[in-house]
């Protein structure tokens, strides 16, 4: 089990644990224009949804998994934690989830498998969590522009690598960039991850901005620790 200050997360089940990446995304998520519905799809273990459940006061929390049992231990998350009446999880996939949308969603969050090369590692489940054949860019895209309310906001994570692919993917869908994040491990290293935040408003040029995670092992950044210090107990 994963502890947070406001809640735990049970991973016995999943095949993606917790990791920076999604308490990255579901801390910096941008909620400034208060939604009044989330949508996050692949939820795993529910972290993000958990986490945004924590910093909002969305009355509606969606989130999606195909896995049956990261689905299940979603659902289990979501009921012990303190916001259950708040927090619902489909189980289905997205193409499924599309066909008949329930809503549009004023915030939608993904933390999308993106190991693209073709390389299994012989998990099946682990591979699924992991590779973007299970859940490609251009249906995620597809799918924020088509649930993404007038006001809404689509926030992602993905290697750097991806940004220029996926900034153009959105484009093509009517998505422009508002706000992107580069994270570095530490100062010296390589950009390793972007958080980038879409809305349907084409204004001014993105809010670009650089995130450092570490100075040295365990050594945290005063920005890394700002972000996350709600959630981790030991920040």
């Amino acid at each position: 089990m994963f502890s947070f200050k406001q809640f735990n997360i049970q991973q016995d089940k999943c095949a993606m644990k917790v990791g920076t990446d999604g308490v990255l995304l579901g801390a910096w998520a941008p909620l400034d224009h208060n939604p009044y519905s989330i949508l996050d799809i692949g939820a795993g273990t529910g972290l993000i949804a958990l986490m945004l459940a924590q910093r909002s006061n969305a009355e509606q929390i969606d989130a999606l998994e195909i896995d049956d049992d990261a689905y299940e231990q979603a659902v289990d998350n979501f009921e012990s934690s303190p916001w259950g009446d708040r927090l619902f999880c489909y189980h289905a996939g997205l193409d499924e989830f599309m066909e008949e949308p329930e809503d549009e969603y004023d915030l939608i969050v993904s933390n999308p498998p993106f190991y693209t090369e073709d390389y299994t590692s012989g998990n099946e489940q682990r591979d699924t969590a992991r590779f973007a054949s299970s859940l490609p860019f251009e249906d995620l895209v597809e799918a924020a522009s088509l649930l993404l309310s007038d006001n809404g906001v689509f926030a992602v994570i993905l290697p750097f690598k991806e940004e220029e692919k996926f900034l153009a993917l959105a484009k093509e869908n009517g998505l422009y960039p508002v706000k992107i994040t580069h994270v570095k491990g530490t100062p010296t290293t390589e950009t390793k991850r972007t958080l980038m935040a879409f809305s349907r408003q084409e204004n001014t040029p993105p809010d670009i901005d650089e995130l450092v995670i570490e100075t040295e092992r365990h050594k945290y950044t005063p920005a890394y620790i700002a972000l996350t210090q709600d959630f981790y107990l030991k920040m």
